[in-house]
């Protein structure tokens, strides 16, 4: 149970039913009190009118036995005077509760009545609290709910009471009513058809939930269990499928694909890293290790110096595997600030055929890894030109700029960026290697942007090559 509601699509059909169902209680609430507030409005409009008919008549001195709102009809009628004593009331009336008395039957008049009626119309005046002339009927209607008993049938009805002046009986009050029974049977009616219509419809919002939701969430699924299957499998190769629409799932889709391309590009690249550095470094080892065997065996053919060069290049190799190795873990460069035109002076210093034409440009950094890739970048002039290097050091704008430019063969465009590879060496290059392994350009241009900046190669002006490394000045 806990696992079938723990799925987005259980939550999903269970969080819609529950606020579908809010809302319908509260509307069939607010439906049925709309409904038998109408209803109760009509039978007590009703009332009022079977009240003030009878009051009309009793104001233009009819006789009780005359009145025509107590012919017997189905609602009942009660006239009281104003001591509260019934006087009359009509036909088959045999039970009466929620007006001014329970009385059904009617009580004889006082003897004094027609003597003293003007003083009964004015201490009904009193009482009341409303001065109203003889003939007048009161513009205020008190309403009230009881039941009533006529021919045997009891019901439910709406009381209107209405008081009338008269001149001749004095003050009158008549309570008519009007049955509930339609009140009753609507409201009945409506909360039977809720009853039964509010659990279907919450079955159907429910089952359309569940279905759409899980429509919707299948491309989820279908991601999901394609990613399983790569993570067992460990071939990042494969991908997951795109949905043909437009929504977030496709995103999600189409960013997972793109991460799965870096992350294969990326185990790609360490494959091809680890392959090129055996290689690399089993050259010189193997070289080493022959010179050491022979040595061992034969003294005086012990090639000293040749030993010393591959050690010497192992130990390059090594420190460039190490920086790169740093490099690619993250590793934020130093904070400090930087005089490119100082730097440059300096790894100038000491190479035969290298000119500086510098102007004081300072950028934030790393001194040792700046100077690497300067040395890096003159290391490759000098190993392709044919007579000299020059260094510029300029500002443009907010960068620094840096050029290094030979005058041999440069580079063609199409090699312009492969250049910059891991263990790339193009075969003129090749050719002429002093024994390097093809990873000073890409320490280079590693380093230029881990420092926020672009390391590019181009045609020098000498016909050679120029690299420019691109930084921004400091602040």
């Amino acid at each position: 149970m806990s696992r079938l509601f723990g799925s987005v699509r259980a939550r999903a059909t269970l969080g819609a039913t529950l606020v579908v169902a809010v809302a319908l209680v509260a509307a069939g609430t607010a439906v049925l009190l709309s409904l038998r507030s109408n209803l109760i409005g009509e039978a007590g409009t009703q009332a009022e009118r079977s009240a003030r008919a009878v009051a009309s008549e009793l104001a233009a001195r009819t006789p009780y036995d005359k009145l025509s709102g107590l012919d017997g009809d189905d609602s009942p009628v009660q006239i009281v005077d104003a001591d509260g004593r019934l006087v009359a009331v009509s036909e088959d009336l045999r039970r009466i509760t929620g007006t001014a008395t329970t009385d059904v039957t009617p009580q004889s008049p006082k003897p004094d009545d027609d003597d003293d009626s003007g003083d009964d119309s004015d201490d009904s005046d009193d009482d009341s609290g409303e001065s109203l002339a003889p003939g007048e009927i009161s513009a205020e209607t008190t309403f009230s709910n009881g039941s009533a008993t006529i021919d045997g049938d009891t019901e439910d009805y709406r009381f209107a009471a209405v008081e009338v002046e008269t001149d001749d009986r004095g003050r009158l009050t008549v309570h008519a009513g009007a049955p509930l029974a339609a009140e009753h049977s609507a409201v009945r009616t409506a909360l039977t058809v809720m009853l039964i219509g509010f659990p279907l419809l919450l079955t159907v919002v429910g089952a359309v939930t569940w279905l759409v939701t899980g429509r919707a969430l299948r491309p989820v699924e279908g991601i999901r269990s394609e990613m399983a299957a790569i993570t067992a499998s460990e071939d990042l190769a494969r991908r997951v499928p795109e949905p043909a629409t437009h929504d977030e799932i496709a995103r999600l889709a189409r960013t997972t694909n793109e991460t799965l391309a870096a992350l294969e590009a990326s185990v790609e690249r360490q494959r091809r890293f680890v392959a090129d550095a055996s290689h690399e470094l089993r050259s010189p080892i193997a070289s080493l290790r022959t010179q050491l065997e022979v040595a061992a065996a034969h003294p005086e053919l012990l090639d000293l110096d040749g030993a010393v060069e591959d050690t010497v290049r192992l130990q390059h190799l090594a420190a460039d595997l190490l920086l790169l190795a740093r490099l690619d873990a993250g590793e934020r460069p130093a904070d400090a600030r930087v005089d490119l035109s100082a730097l440059a002076r300096e790894e100038a210093a000491g190479r035969t055929g290298v000119t500086v034409d510098a102007e004081p440009a300072e950028v934030t950094g790393s001194r040792g890894q700046l100077g690497r890739v300067l040395a890096n970048l003159l290391d490759n002039g000098r190993r392709h030109a044919r007579e000299r290097v020059t260094v510029t050091v300029r500002r443009e704008g907010d960068w620094a700029v840096l050029g290094v430019a030979d005058d041999g063969e440069g580079v063609a465009e199409a090699d312009r960026e492969r250049i910059f590879e891991r263990f790339v060496r193009l075969d003129a290059a090749r050719s002429r290697d002093d024994g390097g392994a093809g990873l000073g350009l890409a320490i280079a241009r590693d380093v230029a942007v881990r420092h926020g900046g672009t390391l590019t190669a181009s045609a020098a002006p000498t016909g050679g090559a120029l690299f420019e490394l691109r930084l921004p000045l400091a602040r």
